[in-house]
């Protein structure tokens, strides 16, 4: 899947403690939410937003720490 900010990749973080996570533009957020709930992943969307230097916001995806970050990376590399 990719991001239509930055038109690179959208990719799974793992670095810090609550485990990994995706920022996603808020404007891809449904497509992302639908993609996830057809593929079985558990997640969480972060209330707020977050934009910077006032470019379009983004969205926090939290995964949970026990996802497989690896497959979900797999998940968004299959979406062209």
């Amino acid at each position: 899947m990719i991001d239509t900010m930055t038109n690179d990749r959208l990719h799974v973080s793992i670095d810090g403690t609550a485990g990994p996570y995706i920022m996603v533009p808020v404007s891809q957020l449904g497509e992302l939410r639908e993609l996830l709930k057809k593929r079985g992943v558990r997640y969480d969307v972060e209330e707020n937003a977050i934009s910077f230097d006032g470019k379009p916001e983004v969205a926090v995806v939290d995964l949970g720490r026990g996802a497989d970050g690896s497959a979900v990376q797999a998940i968004l590399d299959s979406v062209r």
